[in-house]
């Protein structure tokens, strides 16, 4: 069973994510904003449950996806952990930023949540 750290601020999206998730067969993990993101990621790595996938929230209070990602990457362990990006904003220039801070993919909101799924399972294949 993959594992999935989830940051995001909006708490009604952030089960919608956590139930599509579970649903699907993944172990989920949550985090209320980008700095939780970061703690959540150390504790894993020293726990022993790393997770296979990280996807967060661009706009998020106290530290931004961007910002957590790039701390997130920083922790050697994260180089090659893929990152998804959630996010409203769909500008070339929003998406160039979150693949510059390390991401893998980026997906907008709203999103279909078996999109998602689907999305997420394709990462984890390679």
């Amino acid at each position: 069973m993959a594992r999935i750290l989830v940051a995001e601020d909006e708490r009604d999206i952030r089960e919608l994510i956590n139930f599509t998730l579970m649903f699907a067969g993944f172990e989920v993990t949550l985090a209320a904003n980008g700095a939780e993101a970061v703690e959540r990621a150390q504790a894993a790595l020293t726990s022993g449950t790393k997770p296979d996938i990280i996807m967060m929230d661009v706009r998020m209070p106290k530290m931004t996806g961007y910002e957590a990602c790039r701390h997130i990457k920083a922790m050697g362990d994260y180089k090659d952990t893929p990152v998804i990006f959630l996010s409203a904003k769909g500008q070339d220039e929003e998406i160039q930023t979150g693949l510059d801070a390390g991401a893998t993919a980026y997906i907008l909101k709203p999103f279909n949540p078996d999109d998602l799924t689907r999305r997420v399972e394709e990462i984890l294949k390679g």
